[in-house]
């Protein structure tokens, strides 16, 4: 993997950050925890000043919610602090879900699952693109392959190298970094997705979806929220799609065109040199087809 982009992951327990310092030694981004648990009184206490001053150094922000839950219900409770946590803000990274706790590990990979979905699933209703920030060994032993392709996959792995074999969007390589406008230790990342140019042109995240410039491929087709044996067809394509490299995006097997698809579909319509519409129609159907046969 190239390394595309630099950053640095922030919480309370740094204080009196100069992010413009952090800017001029070559960060690209910052991701601030907003806050744990699932109550108003967890927002982390440095947020907002952190928000304000990285936002005004010129950074890409992020932000990562860490979860305490212990069920399905404490982790939607979990997002809809969140939720009100970041509310009116604008992110050009993902927001993501911390899954750390050997209490949450020692039930399962079924539950940690759930959790992930949980929380990831109303965030991604409230129109956010959400992601999975964890350690690369439970990520392989408690988080499923189908889950860990669905959502933007934030790895812990410290060392020289990043030993997962999915595809992931930032690596996490240490905790002991030393940045110029940081006292102390931080977490140093990379980044090899370009989330910001993703999240602005979809709309997400506090974003409101640019003016088309671009041509449409299709007016009307399959899009979000749709249900039907049609939209599998879709999907089984953009699965071929995936294990051909040309799409980032693994969708799941099922018949509901969900933000992971819309996410695939608008990949592949930039790509093409088309507006990002999220809808797949007769023409991106045949156009995908035409490229899954240009590479089999």
């Amino acid at each position: 993997m190239k390394v595309k982009h630099k950053g640095i992951d922030v919480s309370e327990y740094q204080r009196n950050v100069d992010f413009k310092k952090v800017k001029a030694s070559g960060i690209d981004f910052v991701i601030i925890r907003a806050g744990y648990g699932m109550y108003a009184s967890q927002k982390d206490s440095m947020f907002e000043s952190h928000y304000i001053n990285a936002k005004a150094a010129g950074l890409n922000v992020g932000a990562y919610w860490y979860s305490y839950a212990q069920s399905v219900s404490d982790a939607k409770k979990e997002a809809d602090v969140c939720l009100k946590v970041i509310k009116g803000k604008k992110f050009e990274l993902p927001i993501y879900f911390d899954l750390e706790e050997q209490s949450q590990f020692s039930k399962g990979k079924s539950f940690c699952d759930s959790l992930v979905k949980a929380f990831c699933n109303k965030l991604e209703n409230a129109n956010y693109y959400a992601g999975l920030y964890i350690s690369r060994s439970p990520l392989q032993t408690y988080i499923s392959k189908s889950v860990a392709d669905r959502y933007a996959l934030w790895i812990a792995e410290y060392g020289s190298a990043c030993n997962y074999n999915g595809t992931y969007g930032i690596w996490q390589y240490t905790s002991k970094g030393r940045i110029s406008g940081v006292k102390g230790n931080v977490d140093c990342d990379y980044c090899y997705v370009d989330y910001p140019s993703i999240i602005k042109e979809s709309g997400l995240n506090g974003y409101k979806k640019p003016a088309f410039d671009k041509k449409k491929l299709d007016e009307s087709g399959f899009k979000l929220g749709d249900k039907t044996i049609g939209v599998l067809a879709v999907k089984m394509m953009l699965l071929l799609a995936y294990k051909l490299k040309m799409t980032k995006y693994r969708v799941l097997k099922d018949n509901g065109f969900g933000n992971g698809t819309k996410l695939a579909v608008n990949e592949l319509l930039s790509k093409w040199g088309y507006s990002r519409t999220g809808i797949a129609g007769s023409n991106f159907i045949k156009k995908l087809y035409d490229e899954i046969e240009k590479l089999i």
